[in-house]
């Protein structure tokens, strides 16, 4: 699986709205500063997640952003999902949609196991737990696997 760049910034904003005290906008201006991320490149993703329900937009001098909702209540995987749309397809399908036949038959299979294995992480890590470094248990184990950071 690839993460792309846009996804990335935006957890990244999303985890930065999340990290602010009393739910005070921020400027894309400032978001971009706190994680290092290119303003018009910020910008156009605020938009997606505005857009997808994560962040509201604040107008007027005090404006900026927040998120939609307490970030005990996104996911990881929502944030993704607004910006990149679904997190596993194969050419644009998502694998239920899919049907092979003869030797390649059991794909389908391991096309649906590669999604399940990937929202039991991004469904289950909220902007809260990035924030406050304390990720679930089942992350902590897959992470600390001796084969998670080697190259096949």
């Amino acid at each position: 699986m690839r993460v792309s760049a846009k996804a990335d910034y935006a957890v990244r904003a999303c985890a930065e709205l999340a990290s602010r005290p009393g739910g005070e906008s921020v400027t894309s201006d400032a978001l971009a500063a706190g994680q290092d991320i290119p303003t018009s490149f910020l910008e156009r993703i605020m938009g997606d997640l505005r857009r997808g329900g994560i962040v509201t937009s604040v107008r007027g001098r005090a404006g900026g952003y927040l998120l939609a909702r307490p970030a005990e209540e996104i996911t990881v995987a929502d944030v993704i999902r607004a910006v990149d749309g679904p997190l596993v397809t194969v050419r644009d399908v998502r694998p239920p949609g899919l049907t092979y036949e003869g030797s390649a038959t059991a794909l389908l299979e391991v096309w649906v196991a590669l999604r399940t294995s990937v929202r039991d992480v991004l469904d289950v890590v909220t902007l809260a737990d990035v924030v406050r470094r304390d990720l679930p248990e089942s992350v902590h184990r897959l992470a600390a696997r001796e084969d998670a950071w080697q190259n096949p």
